[in-house]
């Protein structure tokens, strides 16, 4: 297999979930799902999106694995995925952004700057 590919796959992957969260009724989603697994009546309280919509931004959020659904009786209680949160956050490392608590450089000229500036 050609790493360009494989880079580009785990891009595409990265690109899919942080999109996923992007949209700020599935970060609403997310973020009362933080709180513990949620039936979904409890989700359309807190939500306030009609049902149908409601049930694609869950599908969403599951299709990224981010979210993970399991049946009780007739309701679908929604959880969020630690396993998928954990894959998110190795991708985001894995492609060079800081994590929460990591350090970030402010001030970084590279040398082609330095070769510029020097030519003035």
């Amino acid at each position: 297999m050609d790493t360009s590919t494989v880079i580009e796959s785990r891009q595409a992957e990265l690109t899919a979930r942080l999109a996923a969260l992007a949209d700020p009724v599935r970060l609403r989603i997310v973020g009362v799902l933080a709180d513990g697994t949620r039936c979904v009546c409890d989700l359309q309280a807190a939500v306030p999106v009609a049902a149908n919509l409601l049930s694609y931004h869950l599908r969403v959020l599951r299709d990224v694995g981010l979210v993970a659904a399991s049946r009780r009786g007739r309701w679908i209680d929604y959880r969020l995925d630690p396993d998928g949160f954990a894959v998110l956050w190795a991708q985001v490392s894995a492609a060079g952004v800081p994590l929460p608590g990591e350090h970030v450089t402010a001030v970084r000229r590279g040398p082609a700057c330095d070769e510029a500036e020097a030519g003035r």
